[in-house]
């Protein structure tokens, strides 16, 4: 396939194909625009913990049922399929930076509409609101970093975006935790929740002051015929201005070679494969159950007979876990490569998620182990398939339709977030802890076969390289 590559292309492929590429790289201005955009997984990060700290108190103050309860907790998720879908539109039409500028303000509006009802309607619909925001940024701040950083640094940049997620859940696990200690439990019934909720509004401003300061991507605005202006980015992140020009006909070739970038040109020749990939890897993430121990932890721990104090607790650790192996994932990115940390992340996840079953099954969960293994189930995702995710979706798409097709590849996401979490509570409450982690690891194992089958390597290739690839495998 390589020698293939090779003859019908003139694009490099091999990293040592670019002497001196890497000491002309302006590294701190590259990972000072990746650190700003990935803020905006902050805010994801940011509405997965805090959720998890206020149900309960939610389930009280608004008497609800398991089914409402898992509506409140995945109505964002609504909001999210809404957001991610016009992002994809509006990135491509207006461009990266406008459209994450928009999805913080529309967040934090979100997150202070949360703070303030006294009506689980209102409630929901500030959550909805929220989750616009929360789907135009999730996926369009590691396509930013994708279109901006050199090769041999995107899957490490690209991981930031997991970062900040995780940065943001485990200090709103610390924030919650001493919330819900600091006040009785009425009153955090009547009021702690709103301050959860409230403090969102802190990254959202955060995120839209400091993306002002921030460009658009060279890829998008080649898209567009703005060539002087992509060039200008390039010499930005490149201190070589020869380099910087060979990049711009390289992104000039790979959009000479598409035909356009409709809505229809996704599910089109060579396209299609990649968009298959994006949207099954998408939704075996939520399938594997990540986000239904995000979003219900202290409720799986009270579950289990561990008290309040110790639910909250138990997540404080979760938080230290997430952040130190997502550190550990940033630097095995482009190292170990996409695939192998798949293929070991889901085996991982499966085993781990089987032996939390067990705990139910035995009746075991009581005590210390069900924390250990969901500690390790935490610590293989955020290592390989948390990480891996974000930066596989933003480098297999080409770049005239990659805004839509990372798009409709994390609506499919956010409808297995949506199925998982809003059917957990009633899962859990009639099949029990056992059948309901081993469901989940289930997942974890059709994710192992399908990256086998289907995903390909992507470790130190140009999103131009990585294009031609699919173009051949057919």
């Amino acid at each position: 396939m390589q020698n293939s590559l090779k003859k019908s292309s003139n694009i490099p492929t091999q990293k040592d194909d670019f002497p001196g590429e890497k000491k002309s790289l302006n590294v701190a201005f590259v990972t000072l625009v990746s650190i700003i955009v990935a803020i905006g997984g902050l805010m994801f990060g940011y509405d997965t913990a805090v959720i998890s700290g206020a149900i309960g108190f939610l389930d009280d103050r608004f008497n609800l049922s398991p089914s409402m309860s898992g509506w409140v907790v995945s109505s964002i998720l609504v909001g999210a399929v809404i957001g991610t879908a016009l992002g994809g539109v509006l990135s491509d039409r207006f461009g990266r930076k406008k459209t994450l500028i928009l999805s913080g303000i529309l967040f934090g509006i979100g997150t202070i509409g949360t703070a303030i009802p006294n009506s689980v309607s209102v409630l929901v619909i500030a959550r909805i609101l929220g989750g616009i925001g929360v789907g135009m940024s999730v996926f369009l701040s590691p396509l930013y970093i994708a279109e901006i950083a050199p090769a041999h640094l995107r899957g490490r940049l690209g991981s930031m975006s997991q970062l900040a997620i995780s940065i943001g859940q485990s200090s709103v696990f610390l924030t919650n935790y001493y919330i819900a200690q600091n006040g009785s439990y009425d009153w955090n019934v009547a009021v702690g929740w709103r301050w959860m909720f409230a403090i969102g509004a802190i990254p959202a401003i955060a995120y839209v002051i400091l993306m002002l300061f921030v460009t658009d991507t060279p890829r998008w605005l080649a898209s567009k015929g703005r060539k002087e202006e992509a060039l200008a980015v390039l010499n930005k992140v490149n201190l070589d201005k020869n380099v910087s020009q060979r990049e711009l006909k390289e992104i000039e070739a790979s959009l000479a070679s598409g035909s356009g970038g409709t809505i229809g040109d996704m599910f089109k020749g060579t396209n299609k494969k990649p968009l298959f990939i994006g949207v099954i890897i998408a939704f075996l993430t939520q399938w594997a159950g990540i986000n239904a121990i995000m979003y219900y932890a202290p409720e799986i721990f009270k579950q289990s007979g561990a008290s309040l104090g110790s639910a909250f607790l138990n997540t404080v650790f979760m938080g230290i876990v997430i952040v130190l192996f997502t550190l550990l994932g940033l630097w095995l990115m482009d190292k170990a490569g996409r695939r192998k940390l798949f293929l070991i992340g889901s085996l991982g996840m499966a085993l781990a998620l089987f032996m939390i079953g067990l705990t139910f099954n035995l009746d075991i969960n009581n005590g210390v182990w069900l924390l250990v293994y969901m500690l390790f189930y935490l610590a293989v995702f955020m290592t390989t398939v948390g990480p891996g995710m974000w930066v596989l979706l933003s480098e297999i798409f080409p770049t005239r339709i990659r805004g839509q097709a990372m798009a409709l590849s994390t609506i499919s996401l956010w409808i297995g977030d949506y199925l998982i979490s809003h059917s957990f509570p009633v899962l859990l409450m009639e099949f029990g802890g056992d059948i309901t982690f081993w469901f989940f690891a289930v997942g974890s194992i059709v994710m192992f076969f399908f990256t086998y089958k289907f995903i390909p390597e992507t470790r130190n290739k140009t999103l131009e390289e990585i294009e031609q690839m699919f173009n051949f495998k057919q």
